[in-house]
């Protein structure tokens, strides 16, 4: 595809992105060079650059492309799961508890220093240590500001080693440490820049200590990051010397500097803008999975709510059909489980379906054949609005009065979380590439009790006690046997299906939009973010 960039079009990309410098727009010429890629996305999500700290889907993204882990995913094929990364191999003791790590030899970081079991050791106790917000996904298995120095430690050069509080699924240990917080920062270099004890933290909030396929050039919040390739990458060398990535929200300005030539990858299409790209053949569309699941979920303190006989009859008035066949198209597919599909345990059984007749049948043996009235809350974003008002017609349909409460993102979520509500209309996505992550928020509530505030526990907001299901994950999560540990997972999906108030509806299709040279873009699947280093054009 040729790109030719004419003055109106520079103007026009300068009016709808702040441009990263004058000299990043002369460096693009008249197209984008072939060793470059330029993305326009939605990066005002971005606080820090610091991987133990970063918990936003663009500092994944980051985090993917400037750090390395001990373990790590391969984008050619995410299906594998975690495979060797900055160690090439690892024992389990017998009981379970310890990790012991042999780290690959001549890897180096940014600086030229060498990359040793001595930085994973800083790495991971400075991750526990800070109790950032992502902390939580290494202290789950017992690591401790007092203890980790006896929990996580080096016991040579080439030689880390873990000490878990008690025997976890080993692909559950490995699957968290393919996160972005286990990333391996340069243990010198931001020694070097601590401050007052903070572990560099302040310094590595706009800075890069890794081992990556890139290393930051530069990073202007709310507008743009530009990241440069490091020759001789330990993974192979990387096509695109260079990333830029530039903050542009509205989705007719990333098309139009897609159509253009300004841009390489537009990441945020609208249903629509996508659907006036598809006569181009100089443009493509690739869709891939991702792990963010839509839901309704009913509140089991509200005495109608709480009837089984209802909640299996709100499942039933759901146009999950309808709503994927129109405003959500292309963008989402239906998904009824609270695993989202290409996850271990994965459930893509879909037993409910728009039924109005059936769900009258079951209000009626609940005692409710006249309906009730019930509220839905809802953040104030397009696509859940719009949801709500589909669910609000159908419902209706069945005799049930609904009425909608809009609110901000942090309205909605203080009465979710609080247990004050009847009908909450949301998302949730996972906190890290494990099924453990959504079977512990869907499918786990070890109190229900009001005093027991488990507030980052789903099945708590609802007040659901999930007293068996319960049990099943708190097994799963220990199991060693992989295909096993598989089954559980599916078996409790199935039980909560069944049984939970929970109607898990949608998952959703990320949609990036891109020039047909552009290859091998992968925004990571549903576990993780995008990599940028195996690109080509």
């Amino acid at each position: 595809m040729q790109f030719k960039r004419s003055l109106l079009s520079l103007a026009l990309a300068a009016s709808v992105a702040m441009p990263i410098s004058g000299a990043i727009i002369s460096e693009a010429g008249a197209a984008t060079p072939p060793n470059m890629l330029i993305v326009a996305g939605r990066i005002d999500d971005i606080i820090s650059l610091d991987p133990q700290e970063m918990f936003e889907f663009s500092g994944t993204d980051m985090a993917n492309n400037m750090y390395d882990r001990l373990v790590q995913l391969n984008p050619a094929d995410l299906s594998k799961g975690y495979e060797p990364g900055l160690a090439t191999s690892w024992e389990i003791s017998e009981d379970g508890k310890t990790f012991t790590f042999k780290m690959r030899e001549g890897v180096k970081f940014h600086t030229g220093n060498p990359v040793t079991a001595k930085d994973a050791e800083y790495s991971l106790r400075r991750a526990v240590a800070m109790k950032k917000t992502p902390s939580f996904i290494l202290t789950q298995f017992g690591f401790t500001p007092e203890n980790m120095s006896e929990t996580i430690k080096a016991v040579d050069e080439n030689t880390f080693q873990i000490t878990t509080d008690k025997k976890y699924a080993p692909s559950f240990v490995l699957n968290c440490f393919t996160s972005a917080i286990a990333s391996i920062v340069d243990s010198e270099l931001v020694k070097s820049n601590e401050v007052d004890g903070d572990w560099g933290n302040g310094w590595l909030k706009t800075n890069s200590a890794g081992s990556g396929a890139f290393k930051l050039q530069s990073w202007k919040p709310n507008e743009s990051y530009s990241l440069t390739a490091v020759p001789g990458y330990w993974r192979g060398e990387v096509a695109m010397k260079r990333v830029i990535v530039r903050h542009v929200m509205e989705s007719a300005s990333q098309r139009l500097m897609l159509e253009k030539g300004d841009v390489d990858v537009a990441r945020h299409l609208s249903p629509e803008d996508i659907a006036a790209i598809s006569t181009n053949e100089d443009l493509k569309v690739e869709d891939t999975l991702r792990g963010r699941l839509m839901y309704i979920s009913f509140n089991q303190k509200d005495k109608a709510l709480s009837h089984p006989k209802v909640a299996e009859a709100l499942k039933y008035l759901v146009d999950y059909k309808g709503m994927t066949g129109s405003f959500l198209k292309g963008q989402y597919t239906i998904q009824q489980a609270f695993l989202p599909q290409t996850y271990m345990g994965e459930l893509k059984d879909t037993p409910f379906s728009l039924n109005v007749e059936k769900a009258k049948e079951l209000l009626d043996q609940a005692g409710y054949a006249d309906g009730f009235d019930v509220e839905f809350i809802v953040r104030n974003a397009t696509e859940r609005v719009e949801i709500a008002q589909s669910l609000q017609n159908t419902f209706g349909q069945a005799g049930i009065r609904a009425s909608i409460t809009q609110g901000t993102g942090k309205q909605i979520l203080g009465r979710y979380r609080a247990r004050d509500f009847q009908i909450y209309v949301g998302a949730w996505g996972p906190d890290y590439p494990d099924p453990h992550t959504n079977a512990d928020t869907f499918a786990n509530n070890p109190d229900n009790s009001d005093e027991g505030k488990h507030v980052g526990k789903l099945a708590w907001r609802n007040a659901y006690p999930a007293t068996e299901l319960t049990k099943l994950t708190d097994l799963a999560v220990q199991e060693s046997d992989r295909e096993k540990r598989a089954r559980m997972y599916v078996q409790a999906q199935k039980t909560f299906q069944k049984e939970a108030p929970f109607s898990v509806m949608f998952q959703q299709i990320e949609q990036n939009s891109m020039a047909a040279n552009v290859t091998g873009f992968n925004p990571g699947g549903a576990i993780t973010g995008v990599f940028f280093w195996p690109v080509k054009k």
